[in-house]
């Protein structure tokens, strides 16, 4: 496995290379098929409120899937020890899964998952209702706030819409540890998102 580590605002000492390379032997433990390990380290100024801030971004590449995990503390060391928890604890909930989709002999289609109310996975369809309710709640907080002159900004991203099941979007979306994925369904081919409910529950939302 490949270790690349870059930093911005600040020195990599080799103390803390020695610190990451003591550390990667779990990565490998938990990802067998990991291709490198990318750790980039970045300092943040905070010097008119609280002084400076270090960021730690690491990412494991493997085969057709991309692990992330992030954090910010007040040295480098200690930012990479909680995204590193974070890292792993995803890196563990990947290899369980794969472990699981192996048991299956294959993937769950979203016919068979809506048949038992998403019951396998735990997913609930969202309701049109509750989601109108929660934008119109969104736009009531946003306007309230003055955001004065501040100029709107629009990031636009742009990725392939590679087919998959709901369990694979699933899979995807705990892998970089965000609370959305977008994808498109295999079985419907139609653009799809999951998204994180409190606690072990998700949603699903498709365009007709």
């Amino acid at each position: 496995m490949e270790i690349n580590i870059s930093a911005r605002n600040l020195s990599v000492s080799d103390r803390f290379r020695e610190y990451i390379a003591d550390r990667t032997h779990k990565v490998e433990q938990l990802s067998h098929k990991a291709q490198s390990f990318d750790i980039k380290v970045t300092r943040h100024d905070h010097s008119r409120t609280s002084g400076p801030e270090d960021q730690v971004e690491l990412t494991v590449f493997e085969p057709g899937h991309v692990v992330r995990a992030e954090a910010h503390a007040g040295d480098k060391f200690a930012a990479f020890d909680i995204a590193f928890g974070k890292l792993t604890e995803r890196l563990r909930r990947a290899a369980d899964r794969r472990k699981v989709h192996h048991g299956h002999h294959g993937s769950i289609g979203t016919s068979e998952l809506s048949a038992h109310d998403f019951a396998e996975l735990d997913i609930r369809p969202v309701d049109a209702d509750v989601l109108l309710g929660q934008a119109k709640v969104a736009d009531q907080a946003e306007a309230e706030v003055d955001l004065g002159e501040s100029p709107v900004v629009i990031r636009r991203k742009e990725f392939a819409g590679t087919p998959m099941t709901v369990d694979d979007a699933l899979y995807h979306m705990e892998l970089i540890g965000h609370d959305f994925y977008l994808f498109l369904d295999s079985e419907t081919s139609k653009p799809s998102v999951v998204y994180r409910r409190k606690g072990w529950n998700y949603g699903v939302i498709t365009l007709s």
